[in-house]
């Protein structure tokens, strides 16, 4: 799974709610409870959309799609689909017939396979991912000296010892064994830039830029590129266990970004700030106490979480308790260029609930300056195997 919090550089507008004064005398108002928090798709409720031909998809659009939709197969028909939308088996008529599909039209295809669906009430909120490509190096040489590390082999899943056994439940957390054989956490953002891991043969590459390399952590995988023009691709190999602090929201919160301080709420804004700082960002960045272990990729694309490339344009991630990994979706923003046919082949540790989705945009500068200020709002739909609605609605 590829670990990738590009949301949480995406900065969201708080909403404030209006306040009504109630004199003392006054009984206290009746409030219904809150309304449960959908567990999945199957739970938050499934309506059906509008037809396939009404969208006005593009042919450039869902021949894309479609490409991407044919990769995905064999992972949509193999794995356990948590939305409790659907099984591999609902998948196998589409999957057959778009392995063979040759030069028709793709639209007929998702026209003759596929119906709509809106997943509850379909108000969707998408961001935007991408793949960085930043000055680095496979060995260390001047002007490249930020370690790029692969997995540790001490990294495990444990109880520590002050977890009662009645306690143990669920998924046991990231640590390591200390000199003692003690669980302890992981070592912590500050403290492997303080050399934790270091001249143990753990790293794969060397960085040039300490913030370029804390922005591609964050997205999870990306390339980089050697003096000579080498390129080598990494990807998301493990985490370190400790806790993602999100350095938009902070800086923001603090007031130290945003309107009138001269720093966008961008990613863009957010290197700006970092650089500007006597340390070059280096005690805000460690307030982010995550840390991102790489793998040299091979492959013409990054990997996301179903095990396929993503693909500019054509590839999101999305929440699989909400959208079975490898189905479609239709996305109607107000940010135009994310309108259009998606395929759900990522997810992500900010991609929570439903209707909320990130954007892939490949990699490039315009890929970096898209993702980095997507924010936008509208409605999503699900393409659904024919049938699928009427089979859920009728339980």
């Amino acid at each position: 799974m590829r670990l990738r919090l590009a949301a949480s550089i995406a900065l969201t507008t708080l909403a404030l709610g209006a306040c009504r004064m109630v004199p003392e005398t006054a009984a206290p108002p009746v409030t219904a409870p809150p309304a449960p928090v959908a567990a999945n798709a199957l739970s938050a409720g499934l309506v059906p959309g509008p037809t396939i031909a009404s969208l006005g998809i593009g042919a450039s659009d869902a021949s894309g799609a479609l490409a991407s939709f044919r990769e995905s197969c064999p992972k949509l028909l193999s794995r356990d689909d948590a939305s409790g939308l659907t099984s591999g088996s609902h998948w196998e008529p589409a999957c057959t017939a778009a392995a063979m599909w040759g030069q028709g039209s793709a639209l007929a295809f998702f026209d003759r396979y596929f119906e709509t669906a809106q997943v509850g009430e379909g108000t969707a909120f998408a961001t935007g991912y991408y793949e960085p490509e930043i000055a680095g190096s496979r060995t260390r040489r001047p002007g490249f000296d930020a370690p790029v590390y692969s997995l540790p082999p001490e990294l495990e899943r444990g109880w520590p010892d002050e977890v009662p056994e009645g306690e143990r439940t669920g998924r046991p957390p990231l640590g390591r064994r200390d000199a003692s054989g003690k669980f302890v956490p992981f070592y912590e953002r500050s403290e492997i830039e303080a050399g934790a891991l270091a001249n143990r043969g753990l790293e794969i590459a060397w960085a040039a830029d300490p913030v370029e390399f804390f922005f591609l952590q964050i997205q999870g995988s990306g390339r980089l590129r050697d003096p000579e023009g080498r390129v080598v691709r990494i990807g998301y190999a493990g985490q370190n266990g400790r806790e993602y602090v999100g350095i938009g929201k902070l800086l923001r919160d603090r007031g130290l970004i945003g309107e009138g301080t001269g720093y966008a709420t961008s990613m863009q804004g957010l290197m700006a700030f970092l650089r500007d700082q006597p340390d070059g960002g280096a005690a805000v960045m460690n307030e982010n106490k995550s840390w991102i272990f790489f793998r040299e990729l091979t492959g013409d694309g990054p990997l996301g979480a179903l095990g396929v490339p993503v693909r500019r344009e054509h590839s999101v991630a999305a929440d699989p308790a909400f959208v079975p990994l490898g189905a479609p979706v239709w996305l109607d923003l107000d940010r135009s260029e994310a309108d259009g046919m998606w395929i759900a082949q990522d997810t992500g540790g900010a991609i929570k609930g439903a209707n909320r989705f990130d954007t892939f945009w490949g990699a490039g500068e315009d890929a970096r300056t898209i993702a980095g200020g997507m924010s936008a709002r509208g409605k999503a739909l699900l393409f659904l195997p024919k049938g699928t609605v009427a089979r859920i609605n009728s339980r």
